[in-house]
């Protein structure tokens, strides 16, 4: 039974993907006499948490029941009350929880404070699906590093584009239905000068069934190529525009990008280009939870290399085009030797019709 309404918490949770960044994702679920009489998930950041909107849901009351949470329920005063409290006065019997809230703020205060007032409390029941739901969440809260997930489309003979760089469209419709909906999920995306100026991108979030969110999209720049009339400096778009670049950039082109509406990071150079390890942190501190990259091989490589990947996604489809000069996924200097190889643990492979696509998490070394 535990594990069955646990499931409906995820489930509930699921529905403010793309909405609550960079807060988790949390259902909540009450039971009473073994019926369920109220459920409730966070909407969007800044909204009521999850076990509100589940006891205002309720159609009677409350007192003595259990709720099924995802997430431990907080012990602070943030944008809204604490949720342990709440159920406290609620007079709830039992609270069942799936994970141990990693916020160092909470972290086991909300679970001792049930306790101190005599609730039941069980924490790790479907714990494995609850982080693997809040990844994002996992690592953003205890790093203030955004989850940085590498996206990349070839063909089967490993190629990006063509010999002359033609490359829409690699992979088919359900592929890009699906990269849409991880856009949606996310708080950035970024890619390099190169695909700006060779495809000129939205880098916006569009989906067939409701609307998206898009993400902030972040461009990386060393010497402020970027045309002015490019799309990502002139959308209507909720989302903003960062130009990420250096010291090389001319001061009167950054000026006319900053008219444009879009903002600017300086960050030092390394080895003559942006400093994407500095970069990431900064992002992280203005509350970007997690970034798609969408780069070219050349970022690829470079943001590979500076280790700041957690997931890759990869799709694979069923087309060969060949060329000694057509780019690969992944291009710069590369790795000498099979033993240094980056590699992917806990893979997962998914068709959308006939194209692959597999997904794995980088090895992080002991």
């Amino acid at each position: 039974m535990d594990s069955k309404y646990m499931k409906r918490a995820i489930e509930l949770a699921l529905k403010g993907k793309g909405y609550t960044n960079p807060n988790p994702l949390v259902g909540a679920v009450i039971v009473k006499d073994g019926r369920i009489i109220g459920e409730g998930y966070h909407q969007y950041y800044g909204g009521a948490h999850a076990e509100v909107n589940a006891i205002n849901s309720a159609f009677e009351n409350v007192k003595g029941a259990t709720i099924y949470v995802t997430l431990e329920p907080c012990s602070h005063f943030g944008k809204t009350p604490p949720c342990a409290q709440l159920l406290i006065d609620m007079k709830i019997k039992k609270v069942i929880i799936g994970m141990m809230d990693p916020n160092p703020i909470v972290a086991g205060n909300g679970i001792k404070l049930l306790r101190d007032h005599g609730i039941e409390v069980t924490v790790g029941v479907l714990e494995q699906e609850v982080k693997k739901m809040n990844e994002v969440f996992i690592k953003y809260i205890t790093t203030k590093l955004p989850f940085c997930i590498l996206k990349t489309a070839m063909t089967l003979d490993g190629k990006i584009a063509t010999s002359i760089g033609d490359s829409k469209w690699i992979t088919n419709k359900k592929s890009r239905e699906y990269v849409h909906e991880i856009r949606h999920q996310v708080s950035g995306i970024m890619v390099g000068i190169g695909t700006v100026l060779q495809d000129n991108p939205s880098l916006t979030t569009r989906l067939k069934d409701k609307e998206g969110v898009d993400p902030i999209r972040i461009i990386v720049d060393t010497i402020g190529r970027i045309p002015l009339e490019s799309k990502v400096l002139s959308l209507n778009s909720k989302a903003k525009t960062i130009i990420a670049t250096t010291k090389k950039a001319d001061k009167n082109k950054l000026k006319l990008i900053k008219e444009k509406g879009a903002q600017i990071i300086i960050t030092p150079l390394k080895n003559n280009k942006v400093d994407l390890k500095y970069l990431i942190q900064k992002l992280g501190e203005m509350d970007i939870d997690s970034i798609l990259i969408e780069g070219g091989s050349t970022l690829n490589y470079s943001i590979l290399n500076e280790g700041c990947v957690d997931k890759a996604i990869t799709f694979i489809a069923p087309k060969i085009i060949g060329g000694g000069n057509a780019k690969t996924p992944v291009g710069g200097i590369g790795i000498e030797h099979i033993k240094n190889a980056i590699e992917l643990e806990n893979i997962k492979v998914i068709m959308f019709e006939q194209d692959i696509m597999i997904e794995g998490y980088l090895r992080k070394e002991e």
